[in-house]
């Protein structure tokens, strides 16, 4: 699998995530065709937003300063409003403006390296966190959406964890979930799940919380797209039963995301603004609609897990217990 997201020649390069499991590699040349890759999830998953989100700003840095880079930048940050990571990566590259397109360059490239890095501490720190909670293993684990490889630069935040256990022999197996309308969990975890060589079942969103009621998972690990100041949690649609089938059950329900994804300027998840995605990708499949004319739909992106049912959130700096 080729990088996520990489500078090459003058424009950005991405695995298109609308077509996985199918490979295909896109370039991506100008701020108007990133910021219509990102609404289309051709990228998506909060690191690599704030990946993208930099690099769009070396991108429109090479040709235009001033108010018209300004503007550009807002245009990238807006493209979607709920990953926080997003406007962390168009500021930090935005930040070197003044020092010219290469220090832009620069600056945007930091951020990729600092995602690496980042996602090899949570991995680490995680693994040994689940070690901690549940045992040495080998453990049964729930993850939701695509928190991995394909939703950072490299490695993953809760797939990363995974990985950081397979690799010292700690994983039984791990359930994913489907994740409608997109299927981002069959599509891409369970790809990334059959590249490890980690043994793994795909299961319906709804489907989930019931497994977990089994006492078939240890320790549910999602990642997240924001954490508001007081610890609640928005991730990917589905995410908030998950948490509420661990604490029936008594099972850890761990949060890996990097420091860039904590946003102490939102108070609650009240405040946090959900993506409200097209109707269509609910009603149609494959092109078929399944629905009656008329039937209308509500697609959040979305969903808040309060601080209260968190049991960690694992950072490369720390643990934190926002619900202890």
């Amino acid at each position: 699998m080729p990088p996520t997201i990489a500078w090459v020649d003058g424009r950005i390069e991405l695995v298109d995530q609308t077509v996985l499991p199918a490979l295909r590699v896109v370039a991506v040349g100008t701020v108007e065709e990133l910021v219509d890759a990102i609404r289309r999830l051709v990228v998506r998953g909060a690191p690599a937003l704030g990946a993208a989100g930099a690099l769009g700003v070396a991108l429109a840095a090479r040709t235009l300063d001033g108010t018209e880079l300004a503007a550009a930048a807002v245009k990238l940050a807006e493209a979607r409003p709920t990953a926080v990571n997003l406007g962390y990566g168009v500021q930090r590259a935005l930040a070197a403006a003044d020092r010219g397109p290469d220090a832009v360059l620069a600056a945007a490239l930091d951020v990729l390296a600092e995602d690496v890095a980042a996602c090899h501490a949570i991995g680490r720190r995680g693994a040994d966190l689940l070690g901690e909670l549940c045992g040495p293993g080998p453990l049964r684990l729930h993850t939701h959406c695509n928190a991995g490889a394909l939703a950072c630069v490299d490695w993953g935040t809760a797939l990363g964890v995974v990985r950081s256990l397979h690799g010292e022999g700690r994983v039984r197996y791990v359930v994913a979930d489907e994740t409608r309308p997109l299927l981002q969990g069959s599509r891409i975890t369970a790809v990334e799940l059959a590249e490890m060589g980690v043994p793994h079942r795909v299961v319906v969103d709804g489907a989930g919380p019931s497994i977990i009621a089994r006492g078939l998972v240890d320790a549910v690990v999602v990642g997240a797209d924001r954490v508001a100041a007081n610890g609640d949690v928005a991730n990917k649609i589905g995410t908030y039963p998950l948490a509420l089938a661990a604490a029936r059950a008594g099972i850890p329900f761990v949060v890996a995301a990097p420091e860039s994804t904590l946003d102490p300027a939102t108070p609650d998840g009240a405040a946090i603004e959900i993506e409200e995605r097209a109707a269509e990708e609910v009603l149609v499949v494959g092109g078929v609609r399944f629905t009656p004319p008329g039937t209308s739909a509500w697609n959040p992106a979305f969903d808040v897990t309060p601080a209260d049912l968190v049991t960690a959130v694992v950072t490369e700096n720390r643990v934190w217990r926002p619900g202890a």
